[in-house]
């Protein structure tokens, strides 16, 4: 696999957000932050860095399994997955936006317990799918709100 693969640890900075797309697969978008630490030697004090944020977008299974899991805001995670960078246009001015197209993901155990339950295995994506996801997304970058998935306005321009 030549793709860049990334691991991240941190914590949920936004209630995850679940739907099915218009074929049928499920999809699960969320934001993960993390504040990296430095050590300064000059104090002899850990600094935290500037906090950084990613969206994680998880499909078919992955994305059940993390909406069954009942994660939440504030839960510490590690996010495994590939890395996309995606150029977007705001205001006029285009910029870009990391993402992570999560292989993995699961509470970080380091700062609490789990209890797994087994699952079945999924299907493959659709094309359309994927387009689905990217407005999802795109939403997180234009820190816009995410669509109602009641809103039938969000389903009819879907199809």
């Amino acid at each position: 696999m030549n793709e860049a693969q990334i691991t991240v640890i941190g914590w949920i900075a936004a209630e995850p957000y679940y739907t099915v797309t218009g074929n049928g697969t499920p999809f699960l978008s969320l934001r993960v932050g993390f504040t990296p630490r430095r050590y300064d030697r000059q104090t002899g004090q850990w600094q935290d860095v500037e906090t950084m944020f990613l969206t994680v977008n998880c499909w078919r299974t992955l994305a059940d399994n993390v909406n069954a899991s009942d994660l939440k805001r504030g839960q510490p995670v590690v996010v495994t997955g590939r890395l996309r960078i995606r150029q977007y246009e705001k205001d006029g001015q285009w910029r870009f936006a990391a993402e992570i197209e999560a292989t993995t993901l699961g509470h970080d155990l380091n700062r609490g317990t789990a209890a797994f339950r087994p699952i079945q295995r999924g299907t493959a994506l659709s094309e359309e799918d994927r387009r689905e996801a990217q407005q999802v997304a795109d939403q997180w970058a234009l820190g816009g709100p995410l669509p109602d998935e009641n809103d039938e306005s969000t389903e009819t321009e879907a199809a």
